[in-house]
């Protein structure tokens, strides 16, 4: 009878966590956590970081699984649980799906708007939020980006969101961001409808999608499951009425309910600074009731709401839960993702500043050196790690975030992106002085660069690119890594020959001559000395001949006479010469 395998203990730590609190937690002594980490080719001292990935390589070695610890978000009220009488609230629903199977055109039918036609190679780059009307009932829409890069985003969308509508086209299928959006939104635990689209073309296959939908666990509510599926047209406008009506059944099991009575608090869904308004936030509203002239914090920073308008840019006197505005008035731009809440003046609001930026600065005198996963693949493979270095300018902080997260997934063991410096905003001065310090390429998305920077760039011998859509960029930078790579140097055993005679011995050459027992001998092929099985040196071919005349094969069983390099182990009769074919080919990420 086998025995039972000993389950490990398991132990929560955070993303990055100092080596003698691991040990703490380990229950071991730091001197075996350290010695752990040297077998595995990392140096780190009592003081330094290690990252989750690396803890969990070598936490096994003492019995131990490790977890990673969900971080709470830090908010600015001590009482996260807002109190009052709950009242129903519109539901905000996420539209997800692959990148070109119409998410936005199907809003933009149901809002009647153009937006697709404006966006960039017809790809939404930003998180939208917008509201309609159906049945004397609202319903916010987030607009979330499609294409994988942006996956930062979308999981920043499923947070907030009480329905997802997983847009799948009717004459495509279930594809790998399909299968991403509906883990993203299994993992939130909100309501999923099915938006089977493009049924007006000739070739849609309506039960195809279906049985593909069923394959990952997503049974249409008509083969007796519990997963709604709508057939719309984003072309003729047919089925949105009834995708409307399924979105505010699905949302209903869980009566989304919000306090209206309260100060208002949500989660940053998009910023960006802009010219004559500065920091421009949109904002979800989660609870509460904003009003202008409120007080905000979010991040690292507060303002005072100078404007509030609504998605379709008009000025709104309140926003109450689940709705979507515009406010400015922050002094800086907040992170996206940042929650945000009210405070009742800015006494209040600049010592909620001042206690975040202290906590900053104490993190980053105190920061420990950090050893990353990568370290034991650098001690592993014992090569120099080549870098790209970018700087990161974007319009927008979501835009930005999910840039520099998809730039640090590209490279490998040997390539790697270091980006030099990112913000928002446009290509300024000061990018192109750190460019030409360090090398970097200052890539722009949905930015710009003026004229007098540009001759600036020009000057110093900056390279910069502007884009529009994200895949030209995150394209362009792996074909630059690429670029980077060693070339694979591929070696084919072409012949075998046995070596009958020695002619001659100069300074630099050895005469010889031998008959080709297999395959067949090259003029341009490496020549391997073989004794016994063993190799004992490569040389160089540096002329071959047959029946006195050069050749450029011997075939096998012909005899043959050659000039070889001579190398520090001499060749003797009966060693067998390998000719080996070497190709250099190009490598790719």
């Amino acid at each position: 009878m086998s025995e039972k395998p000993t389950e490990l203990r398991k132990i929560h730590i955070p993303e990055s966590i100092a080596v003698h609190e691991f040990a703490a937690l380990l229950e071991v002594p730091a001197t075996k956590v350290i010695g752990e980490l040297m077998r595995n080719g990392v140096m780190a001292t009592i003081n330094e970081s290690i990252d989750f990935d690396t803890a969990s390589i070598i936490s096994e070695e003492f019995g131990v699984e490790v977890e990673l610890e969900v971080a709470q978000d830090e908010r600015p009220v001590q009482n996260k649980q807002v109190e009052g009488e709950k009242k129903d609230r519109p539901p905000v629903v996420a539209v997800m799906g692959h990148v070109d199977h119409g998410k936005t055109s199907v809003l933009d039918a149901i809002r009647d708007t153009e937006i697709a036609s404006r966006e960039a190679g017809g790809i939404t780059q930003h998180i939208g939020a917008y509201q309609v009307h159906r049945k004397d009932r609202m319903i916010t829409f987030l607009d979330t980006p499609g294409h994988e890069a942006f996956s930062a985003i979308r999981a920043h969308g499923v947070q907030v969101t009480d329905v997802v509508v997983i847009v799948v086209a009717a004459d495509d299928g279930v594809k790998p961001q399909t299968k991403e959006a509906v883990r993203l939104a299994k993992d939130a635990g909100v309501g999923i409808v099915v938006a089977i689209n493009k049924v007006d073309k000739s070739d849609a296959d309506v039960n195809r999608i279906k049985q593909q939908l069923s394959e990952i666990e997503l049974i249409p509510d008509d083969w007796g499951g519990d997963t709604p599926c709508v057939e719309v047209s984003a072309k003729d406008k047919s089925g949105l009425e009834a995708l409307l009506d399924m979105i505010l059944l699905v949302a209903d099991i869980n009566k989304p309910e919000a306090v209206y009575a309260a100060p208002a608090s949500g989660v940053i869904i998009e910023s960006h600074m802009e010219t004559g308004r500065g920091a421009t936030i949109t904002l979800l509203v989660e609870s509460g009731t904003l009003k202008p002239s409120d007080y905000l914090v979010a991040g690292s920073t507060y303002g005072k709401v100078r404007s509030l308008e609504n998605f379709a840019g008009e000025q709104v006197k309140e926003a109450t839960p689940s709705m979507p505005v515009v406010v400015t008035g922050f002094k800086a731009v907040p992170a996206f993702g940042d929650w945000f809440e009210a405070v009742p003046n800015e006494k209040a609001a600049r010592e909620w500043q001042i206690s975040q930026q202290r906590k900053s600065s104490i993190k980053s005198i105190v920061k420990p050196k950090s050893v990353n996963a990568s370290d034991l693949a650098r001690a592993v493979s014992r090569g120099a790690v080549k870098e790209l270095t970018v700087i990161v300018k974007a319009d927008a902080q979501g835009s930005l975030e999910s840039i520099t997260q998809a730039l640090h997934l590209l490279g490998n063991d040997e390539v790697q992106v270091k980006i030099a410096a990112s913000g928002v905003g446009g290509i300024s001065e000061g990018d192109v002085h750190t460019a030409s310090a360090t090398g970097a390429i200052i890539l722009g998305f949905h930015t710009t660069i003026s004229g007098a920077v540009n001759q600036s760039a020009k000057r110093s011998g900056v390279t910069f690119q502007l884009y529009q859509v994200i895949y030209d960029l995150l394209d362009d930078v792996r074909e630059w890594l690429t670029a980077l790579l060693e070339p694979e140097v591929v070696e084919t055993t072409v012949g075998e020959l046995e070596l009958l005679a020695i002619f001659k011995t100069t300074k630099d050459r050895v005469i010889c001559g031998g008959k080709v027992v297999k395959g067949q001998a090259e003029a341009d092929a490496a020549i391997q000395i073989v004794r016994e099985g063993e190799v004992l040196a490569t040389t160089k071919l540096v002329e071959l001949q047959k029946q006195m005349q050069s050749a450029q094969t011997v075939l096998a069983d012909e005899e043959c006479g050659m000039a070889i390099e001579r190398v520090e182990i001499a060749p003797e009769v009966g060693d067998t010469f390998r000719f080996i074919r070497r190709e250099v080919r190009e490598r790719t990420l």
